[in-house]
C-alpha cells in the first residue's frame, strides 16, 4: 500500500508539474555561435561515492557536476578519476569558513588558488563569499582576491548571493555592484526571496542590475517564506516558478545573444532544505528526482 501511495504521488506530481510547466510564457532566441547550455548535478545530499555520484548524474543527462572543492589529495585522485572516467565536466565551491577576517581571508584565497590550479581545468568556481557581518571593505577586499585569481589562471569566480554571505540580501548586493565593476554572480535568487519575504516585486531595478552580472545559475525555486519550495511541479507553486523562470530567462538570453556559454546547476537540496514530514523527518518529495525533473525542463527551454 505505501509503495503505491508513493507511485501514486510520484506519478501525479509529474503530471501537475508539466501542466504547471506549461503556463510558463513562450521563451523564444536566435542564440549566436559559441552560446551552449551546460547543465550541473550536485552532489548535496548523495550518500554514495564520487564514483557512483559521477556514474548516477552521467546516467541522467548531466553535462557535469559542482561539489565542493576537496582538500584531501586521495579525494582529488578519486574525484579527477571519476571526471575523466564518465567526461563530466566540473565547477568548485571554494571559499572561507573562519569567522577572524584575517584567517577567513587567508584561506578564501588558498582554496580558490589550489581549485583552480590543481588537475582538470574547472569552468569556474562558485563561492560563498565572506559574511554578512564582515565590513563592506572587508567583503569587497574578498572580491578584489577573487578578480586576481581570475586574472591569474583563467576561471571565472562567480560570489553567490547566499544568505549570511556577503550578497545575503538584494539592497546589499547593489551597493557592490555599483562599487566593483568586476564582481560576477551566482545567482541564487530564492536566497533574496526568503530574506526580503516577497518574490522581489518591489526591487526590478536592483534585481535587473543583479542579471546583467550573473554567469551562473542555483536553479533552486524559493517562495517568500522560504528557499526552496517542497517541489516545483506541485501547481501550487505556480508563481514561484513563473518568477524564477523569468529571472533565469533574461540570463539565458543575454548568454545567448553574446554567443557566450552558460552554466546552471539544479539545487534542490536535501532534509532540511527539502520540507520534511515531523517526528520522522522524512522528505515530503525526491530530492534527486526534483533536480533531474529539473534538468530536463532547462534543457529544453534554453538548450536549442
Amino acid at each position: 500500500m505505501h509503495t503505491s501511495r508513493r507511485n501514486f504521488l510520484r506519478q501525479s506530481a509529474v503530471m501537475s508539474g508539466a501542466m504547471a510547466l506549461a503556463t510558463l510564457p513562450s521563451f523564444a532566441a536566435r542564440p549566436a555561435n559559441g552560446y551552449r547550455l551546460i547543465v550541473m548535478a550536485t552532489n548535496w545530499g548523495y550518500a554514495g561515492s564520487i564514483g557512483d555520484f559521477c556514474r548516477d548524474a552521467k546516467q541522467a543527462g548531466y553535462d557535469g557536476i559542482e561539489l565542493w572543492w576537496p582538500g584531501e589529495k586521495a579525494a582529488q585522485q578519486a574525484l579527477f578519476a571519476a571526471l575523466d572516467q564518465h567526461k563530466l565536466h566540473v565547477g568548485y565551491l571554494a571559499g572561507g569558513h573562519d569567522s577572524d577576517y584575517t584567517k577567513h581571508a587567508a584561506q578564501f584565497e588558498a582554496a580558490l588558488t589550489a581549485a583552480t590550479t590543481t588537475g582538470p581545468k574547472p569552468l569556474y568556481i562558485n563561492t560563498q563569499s565572506g559574511k554578512d557581518y564582515f565590513t563592506f571593505d572587508q567583503n569587497a577586499a574578498l572580491i578584489d582576491i577573487s578578480t586576481r585569481i581570475t586574472q591569474r589562471n583563467g576561471v571565472p569566480v562567480y560570489h553567490e548571493t547566499h544568505r549570511s554571505r556577503m550578497l545575503f540580501a538584494a539592497h546589499v548586493a547593489r551597493q557592490f555592484i555599483e562599487k566593483k565593476p568586476d564582481l560576477r554572480l551566482t545567482l541564487d535568487i530564492s536566497h533574496w526571496c526568503n530574506v526580503h519575504e516577497s518574490l522581489l516585486e518591489d526591487q526590478a531595478e536592483t534585481v535587473g542590475k543583479a542579471l546583467e552580472r550573473a554567469g551562473h545559475i542555483h536553479a533552486r525555486i524559493g517562495h517568500p517564506e522560504g528557499p526552496q519550495v517542497n517541489d516545483p511541479r506541485a501547481p501550487e507553486w505556480a508563481n514561484a516558478v513563473k518568477a524564477h523562470f523569468n529571472w533565469w530567462d533574461q540570463i539565458v538570453r543575454r548568454h545567448q545573444e553574446a554567443g557566450k556559454p552558460l552554466t546552471i546547476l539544479t539545487e534542490f537540496g536535501p532534509a532540511d532544505y527539502m520540507p520534511t514530514l515531523p517526528y520522522t523527518r522524512q522528505p515530503l518529495a525526491n530530492q534527486w528526482d526534483i533536480n533531474v525533473y529539473m534538468m530536463h525542463q532547462l534543457k529544453q527551454r534554453y538548450g536549442k
